[in-house]
């Protein structure tokens, strides 16, 4: 192996170990409660991934407003919020393309 070659592949590792480094821990909060007793499932991850970018800004000026659900039902929220969030941007990388 070449000298350019090995030190590409050693950067893309080091890359790789950096961005993994940034991944969040577990929500230890997942499954339980929150104080009025509820836990957010598939339809307000949906909800909740739609209007995100309104949440976004608002969470900025406001300790109050929180941009993701804790008390959440785990994979399911997670997946209702990914496709909400898509649905905000015209579905994202699978949206329809316009024609030219």
């Amino acid at each position: 192996m070449s000298m350019k070659k090995t030190l590409v592949l050693f950067l893309v590792i080091i890359f790789v170990l950096l961005l993994s480094a940034c991944a969040p821990g577990p929500n230890r909060l997942e499954k339980t409660p929150n104080v009025e007793g509820k836990v957010a499932g598939f339809w307000f991850g949906v909800w909740h991934g739609l209007v995100a970018p309104i949440t976004f800004i608002v969470s900025l000026f406001s300790d109050k407003v929180s941009l993701y659900e804790v008390h959440n039902s785990g994979g399911w929220y997670n997946f209702g919020f990914v496709l909400g969030a898509g649905l905000f941007l015209s579905g994202g990388i699978l949206g329809r393309k316009k024609k030219k």
